[in-house]
């Protein structure tokens, strides 16, 4: 399911929709491959992470990261009224955060003016110190390098290329990390990680045991060296879309690899300083500077800073039934549902494509069959229920419902189609009776028409002879 949506985790809910566990590739890789236990027969519940931390729509966004730093996790679900809406992925949020902040140090003022607003009453009205801090910022934005993050303890996973895949995945899980090195002597070879797991192997049906490294890893990786900025570690990663990337020496030897919880981290710990009235202002400062930064519009992607959302419950997660939501961001809107049973459901599905939003509904009903049976309706401000045909149709239902600060849209199943075939099945299935005096009815009228083809004969021949 998480390979087929290409996804590296999903979030488990309970019977009333509330969130009770997180399953993430790299459970995958070191509580399932790594033991020896077969996809197949492991049930979800038994591998995830429980009662995982969340935070709510509200929360700052340098909170949620520093959440996911200290908690050592790139997943970090957001929960509104006790549902899940949307799932934030780190790396997306860390670059769409940085892209901002480098928009805002380059703007130079507005977001800095917002940081130094507020605190300068703290700092005395001296605005040498405000200046100050914001060029340490400005400094150690651009010039902090990986060499102040990586010691002579860091540890390096590595693996032969002639290793197997479980193997590989038993390093992780021995270090606690997401990848491993493929190295031949000093020689980098590729990196094989955890998304590599679950994509090249589990979701290839290939055997861990059997399967070597060489044949599922990324060859030739992306690198940094230890002179490079953390900033420009970043934007490679951003550029080449992934989440680890190998730092070599000068003499080409790996001396880390470096994930991006480890770079987020630094990135915060530039803006942070250590206790003390001056360094707390600085702090507040930093805070402000992000949450400013951070409300600037952000830059053009093909991404946006949520991850996709799967939810399965904890029935499913044992039968292999599931159901799957995209984020409330983005192209994506909220959509509520009442069953056959009286049941609303609410949830979250893209609004580009009907046949996705079918598939939702279907996914999430129970209804088997072809996606055509489905037809598609979705009440309007005036409260009249309107159908949908297309992907048009659909989008401009959701502007719509914006324009109108709707949060949600309502939709319903058109079932006109099942009542024609029920009433025509009930006829079907009329009394003997019935079907007789239907039967004597139809041969009158044949009689009655016999009658006067006979007389308009009559007429005519009569007519003829004269």
């Amino acid at each position: 399911m998480m390979a087929v949506r290409r996804v590296d985790a999903v979030l488990l809910t309970d019977a009333n929709d509330l969130l009770s566990g997180i399953l993430t590739d790299k459970d995958i890789a070191t509580r399932v491959i790594a033991e020896g236990l077969r996809v197949e027969q492991t049930l979800v519940s038994k591998i995830m992470t429980r009662n995982p931390v969340y935070v709510t729509s509200d929360t700052l966004a340098i909170e949620a990261l520093q959440k996911m730093v200290q908690g050592k996790f790139r997943h970090l679900p957001v929960v509104e009224n006790g549902e899940v809406i949307a799932m934030l992925n780190i790396a997306k949020c860390l670059y769409d955060a940085i892209s901002r902040l480098e928009r805002a140090a380059e703007q130079g003022n507005n977001a800095l003016a917002a940081a130094v607003e507020g605190v300068e009453r703290q700092l005395g009205g001296n605005v040498s110190s405000s200046q100050n801090i914001i060029e340490t910022l400005r400094e150690q934005m651009y010039k902090l390098s990986l060499s102040t993050i990586i010691t002579e303890n860091t540890k390096v996973a590595t693996a032969s290329p002639s290793d197997p895949v479980y193997v590989a995945t038993q390093k992780m899980r021995d270090l606690r990390v997401n990848s491993v090195v493929v190295t031949a002597g000093n020689s980098l070879l590729g990196i094989f990680t955890s998304k590599d797991v679950l994509m090249r192997v589990v979701a290839q049906n290939l055997s861990p045991e059997l399967t070597l490294v060489e044949k599922v890893m990324t060859a030739h990786p992306d690198c940094a060296t230890l002179d490079m900025t953390i900033l420009d570690a970043l934007h490679i990663m951003h550029d080449g879309k992934f989440l680890h990337i190998p730092v070599l020496d000068g003499d080409g030897r790996v001396v880390a690899c470096l994930d991006v919880l480890q770079l987020t981290h630094a990135a915060i710990s530039m803006f942070e300083g250590g206790p003390g009235t001056a360094n707390d202002v600085a702090n507040t400062m930093m805070q402000k500077f992000w949450n400013s930064a951070l409300a600037l519009e952000p830059p053009d992607e093909d991404f946006d800073s949520h991850s996709e959302l799967s939810l399965v419950t904890p029935s499913e997660a044992g039968d292999g039934r599931s159901s799957m939501y995209p984020p409330a961001v983005g192209n994506s809107f909220v959509f509520k549902l009442r069953d056959q049973n009286g049941r609303m459901h609410r949830f979250t599905c893209g609004y580009e494509s009907l046949d996705e939003l079918i598939s939702s509904v279907m996914q999430r009903l129970g209804i088997g069959g072809e996606k055509s049976t489905v037809q598609l309706l979705y009440e309007d401000d005036e409260g009249d229920k309107v159908l949908l045909t297309t992907d048009s149709d659909l989008a401009g239902a959701v502007l719509n419902a914006k324009s109108s600060r709707l949060k949600t849209l309502k939709l319903h199943i058109d079932d006109s189609d099942s009542k024609n075939k029920v009433a025509a099945q009930q006829l079907s299935e009329l009394e003997p009776s019935h079907g007789i005096e239907l039967m004597d009815v139809h041969y009158g009228l044949m009689a009655c028409g016999i009658a006067l083809t006979g007389v308009a004969m009559m007429v005519f021949l009569r007519h003829s002879t004269v």
